[in-house]
């Protein structure tokens, strides 16, 4: 059986026991779970536009891959998921805060809703660590 780590930042919140894990470690993987701009206390939304959703989306992206002993140019696939494909701008801008060099492979996606109204971003991704 692969070994699998949890990897926890104290800048992210986990969900409840049984639900999900926000980021795993698998070897030189790292898989990120779907990662909103809900603050720790699990119910405020931080962030008044798709932009400032996307900034806490990112540093927690960031902490979650600095915990796992990487960095977030580490990155190398990302879903970004949007409920107002309008906002893919915000979102690009907030990316090349993060990001230098060669960017995440990336797909966009749509969606009529997320787990809240004030929800406007998801982002789940995958990065491999250097050797």
């Amino acid at each position: 059986m692969v070994q699998k780590v949890r990897i926890t930042s104290p800048h992210v919140a986990e969900a409840e026991p049984g639900l999900w894990s926000n980021c795993l470690r698998v070897k030189d993987s790292v898989y990120l779970s779907g990662l909103t701009a809900r603050a720790n206390d699990g119910t405020t939304i931080q962030g008044a536009n798709a932009y400032e959703q996307a900034q806490v989306i990112f540093a927690k992206m960031k902490h979650l891959l600095e915990a796992a002993g990487g960095q977030i140019d580490d990155m190398v696939t990302m879903t970004i998921f949007l409920t107002n494909m309008a906002d893919n701008q915000q979102v690009w801008k907030a990316r090349r805060e993060f990001f230098s060099g060669d960017f995440p492979a990336c797909a966009l996606v749509q969606v009529s809703a997320l787990a809240k109204p004030e929800i406007l971003v998801e982002i789940q991704g995958q990065a491999r660590l250097a050797d």
